[in-house]
């Protein structure tokens, strides 16, 4: 389940709590600005999230900003990612916020609302069960697949594939987690979908990767 949070709640609530819950776990010293946080979720202290969805179960582990990104479930962010740092207008004859942030510069009654949509509609979309180092960069515009791995302090400039390893400035591809029958046959899987019923009653097999998949890939 989504919540739909348009600022950070006050200090006591719902929200703030050592024991995690369907309700979305906010610690101090965050901003959650029109975005969607799921259950399960944690994010810990300095984060920044806005215009984000953040599915069950994934945390942020503190000091990461992310912003106009889709964050799947079960997944793993390090502290000092940033995720969908802003692009500057390189074509214009300064790069400089006063060209687009015209009102807190005093040069214009309104902001330019043409380029603030185009900084949104080059979202970063991340699958499930991904991890992202300490550190990394994952640029405007990029896809990583479910599965995946992002070394600490990498800049993901390209797609990564589900269950690759990327790492490096810029980051790219050293070998995949598992082979392409194993991936395959988790995609299929997609044991992320199941509801927590399902996830406590299965829960001890996630370690078992030969036996969990013998006994839920159904391929034939």
């Amino acid at each position: 389940m989504l919540y739909d949070i348009h600022e950070v709640p006050g200090e006591t609530g719902p929200w703030r709590s050592d024991q995690l819950s369907e309700l979305p776990c906010i610690r101090p010293g965050n901003r959650v600005i029109a975005s969607q946080l799921g259950s399960w979720t944690e994010l810990m202290p300095g984060c920044w999230v806005e215009n984000c969805v953040i599915d069950d179960y994934s945390y942020l582990a503190g000091d990461v900003d992310a912003i106009h990104a889709r964050i799947g479930r079960f997944c793993s962010i390090a502290s000092h990612v940033r995720i969908n740092p802003g692009n500057h207008p390189m074509e214009r004859v300064t790069q400089h916020h006063c060209t687009y942030r015209r009102r807190q510069y005093g040069f214009a009654d309104q902001d330019d609302t043409e380029f603030f949509a185009w900084r949104a509609a080059q979202p970063v979309v991340i699958g499930h069960d991904v991890w992202i180092g300490h550190g990394a960069i994952i640029m405007p515009g990029i896809t990583i697949g479910h599965g995946a791995v992002i070394g600490s302090a990498a800049v993901v400039t390209k797609d990564v594939p589900d269950y690759a390893i990327a790492v490096g400035v810029p980051a790219r591809v050293i070998r995949q987690r598992f082979p392409a029958a194993t991936a395959a046959a988790l995609l299929r899987i997609a044991w992320w979908d199941w509801d927590r019923a399902t996830l406590c009653r299965r829960h001890a097999e996630l370690q078992d990767l030969a036996t969990f998949i013998q006994r839920y890939d159904q391929q034939p």
